[in-house]
């Protein structure tokens, strides 16, 4: 006797998430998150300043602007039914001149063109950091994706070709880089990373 179906996760799975727990469907499999650790804020934190300071602000920017930079959106990118994929990027951001203007709801529902994931320890959260999530973000044809980690002080940049991901740019610890798709303005790293504890 085989193995029962495994139940395919539905939004309502999503809406009765427990309380503080990041609710996402991939691949019709539910994924619940609790709250991130403090090098994983402070990446994700710090990430998102860099480029919003140069490229997402409205007025007044630093840097060549043209982007909307947002912290942790809820996007649904399933086909025919959007809410079949649940996905919660650590970060990702839309190109202005697809984007015009940022819809008022709770979650979108245009890919991306761009992700960053911070990774998290965990072999469930590996999986789902660097296997599950890039595979969807490649079926759904998002053409660049970082994948941080702030405990081994490395950031990997992804372009999307032929349908899947390609490593083209890696850098760590206290480098100033140029990762595309943000090339244009020099990133420190560096400040991304908690110091070492002593001992």
């Amino acid at each position: 006797m085989g193995e029962p179906a495994k139940r395919v996760a539905t939004y309502e799975d999503v809406l009765n998430a427990p309380e503080g727990m990041t609710a996402e469907i991939l691949n019709g499999e539910l994924f619940l998150s609790p709250r991130p650790a403090s090098d994983h804020l402070i990446a994700e934190g710090d990430i998102f300043g860099d480029l919003r300071e140069a490229f997402g602000r409205r007025r007044g920017g630093t840097g060549p602007g043209g982007w909307w930079i947002i912290v942790e959106p809820e996007m649904h990118l399933g086909d025919p039914d959007p809410k079949s994929l649940v996905a919660v990027p650590d970060v990702a951001a839309w190109r202005r001149s697809r984007l015009p203007t940022i819809p008022r709801a709770p979650a979108f529902t245009l890919a991306p063109d761009w992700i960053c994931e911070v990774v998290s320890p965990g072999p469930r959260n590996t999986r789902r950091d660097r296997i599950v999530k890039p595979d969807v973000y490649a079926s759904r044809g998002i053409p660049h994706l970082w994948i941080v980690d702030p405990i081994g002080q490395l950031l990997e940049v992804f372009r999307l070709e032929g349908g899947t991901y390609r490593r083209v740019q890696a850098f760590s610890g206290d480098e100033r880089v140029r990762a595309e798709p943000f090339e244009a303005v020099e990133l420190d790293i560096g400040g991304w990373w908690l110091p070492s504890e002593p001992g």
